[in-house]
């Protein structure tokens, strides 16, 4: 029954009509597609023509850089002399004593941002080195090291240090040993010089000390510091870490 009904015309029509809606409503899309993408295209046409080249360019630029992160970078830290981290206040005297470690680690003695001791200058060596300086100048006067571990060397320190002249700083540090023959006559003139740790020096310690001949430096600066040699607590095979001192002295102590 179905099968055999007969459609009419207007049953016809609206059959037609259903076919090309899609078709229509395709061709409506696609006209207004058309025509946004012929106005795009034509204001495009008008910027390009009323707006200078420079002002695109610097426009689209400027797009590019958003969302890029800045680069902050730190500025370089300005070297203090000596290398200490934070610089001396003006008049004051910058000094720095680091002890020798293992073989290839020499000591050094920098006093005013001038080596006085270093393996560079030729003038470290093993046993205690010793540098004395002019404290009204700031100029080395003499720098010196003294074998312990060969020869007799003591007595020719116990010379050198008498012969500083009042108003002289002795700076002192050890590299390799400097106890061996290290005599008690001469222990004891270090400690007349102030040193609490000269009597305490054994084999290989690491030790760094300044003095002042004539006058008293401030209590509040680095002094002297000692680090013994200790086969559980070595850096180095049978050497203990090289230690420092480091600090500032006012020029008006005397």
């Amino acid at each position: 029954m179905w099968l055999n009904r007969q459609h009419g015309p207007r049953g016809s029509s609206s059959l037609l009509l259903s076919a090309l809606l899609p078709v229509w409503l395709h061709l409506v899309k696609f006209s207004g597609l058309l025509l946004i993408w012929l106005a795009a295209w034509y204001l495009g046409y008008l910027v390009a023509a009323l707006i200078p080249k420079e002002t695109i360019t610097r426009s689209i630029a400027s797009l590019q850089d958003i969302g890029k992160k800045p680069m902050l970078r730190a500025p370089v830290p300005k070297r203090q002399k000596c290398d200490h981290w934070s610089p001396c206040s003006p008049g004051n005297y910058a000094y720095r004593i680091l002890s020798g470690g293992g073989k290839g680690k020499m000591a050094k003695i920098c006093f005013e941002d001038e080596l006085l001791i270093s393996e560079e200058k030729g003038s470290v060596g093993r046993g205690i080195n010793i540098a004395i300086v002019n404290y009204k100048t700031g100029k080395v006067t003499s720098a010196k090291f003294f074998d312990m571990w060969e020869g007799d060397h003591s007595g020719e320190m116990m010379t050198f240090i008498r012969n500083a002249p009042e108003g002289s700083l002795l700076l002192m540090v050890t590299h390799d040993d400097g106890s061996t023959r290290l005599k008690n006559d001469a222990k004891k003139l270090v400690e007349e010089l102030g040193s609490k740790e000269i009597q305490n020096m054994k084999f290989r310690s690491s030790w760094a000390f300044i003095a002042a001949k004539g006058f008293k430096l401030p209590d509040n600066i680095q002094k002297e510091k000692i680090n013994h040699s200790d086969k559980k607590k070595n850096r180095y095979d049978g050497w203990p870490a090289e230690i420092q001192i480091e600090g500032c002295i006012p020029r008006n102590l005397i």
